[in-house]
């Protein structure tokens, strides 16, 4: 059964003579078709942007305050009381849905939130790691390895990404698929462990014990 839908202007945009919705009206209207984890992740990946000092610089598809404003024109449609909860939840830097699932994950759990976009830098200055996301407080850089990281050459260079960051003084949690999944995931219990001992060195450091 199709849906017929309404359009107010900028909604509707040509690409290579292709009619298609606006990067923030398809995002919400997704609203209704997706849980709010998901509905965060598909927002994440709209607003996703990163500086010249990454190794790919991107911009957005469209602000968070462009989908903000979608939300607020549109009061009536279905799924805009999931898209008003997910607005809350949107970040920018997440390069992909278990970067963003990841964050969920551990915010749910009462974890503190990490930070994204991070650049870790050597001692000229230089930008040489970019973490997945972090605790700067604590030094420690999370990085969510996909199925591609078995590729032998990438594991080579996830090795090398990882003695970078230990060479900075900084700890690396690496985080696989089977972490995120099930009601309880793992990422949990593996950045409270890291989190609980770098809490209780910082502390240590700051009195001077």
């Amino acid at each position: 059964m199709g849906h017929q839908l309404s359009f107010k202007p900028g909604e509707v945009v040509s690409i290579d003579g292709v009619r298609l919705t606006s990067p923030a009206r398809t995002w919400l209207d997704l609203a209704p078709m997706l849980d709010l984890n998901d509905l965060v992740a598909a927002g994440d990946s709209i607003v996703v942007s990163h500086g010249d000092d990454f190794p790919v610089p991107r911009k957005p598809l469209a602000t968070v305050a462009d989908l903000r404003h979608m939300v607020g024109h549109h009061p009536g449609m279905r799924g805009v009381k999931t898209a008003r909860l997910a607005l809350d939840l949107l970040r920018v830097g997440a390069d992909s849905a278990p970067e963003s699932l990841m964050r969920l994950a551990l915010v749910q759990a009462g974890l503190p939130e990490p930070t994204l976009n991070i650049v870790l830098r050597n001692g000229l200055g230089h930008p040489v790691v970019w973490p997945d996301a972090a605790y700067p407080e604590y030094r420690i850089a999370l990085q969510y390895d996909g199925v591609h990281h078995s590729d032998p050459d990438q594991y080579r260079r996830d090795i090398k990404r990882q003695g970078l960051t230990e060479g900075l003084g900084w700890r690396e949690i690496r985080v696989q698929k089977s972490d995120l999944e099930g009601d309880r995931p793992f990422v949990v219990e593996k950045v409270r462990a890291v989190l609980s001992g770098s809490s209780a060195r910082t502390a240590w450091e700051r009195t001077g014990s």
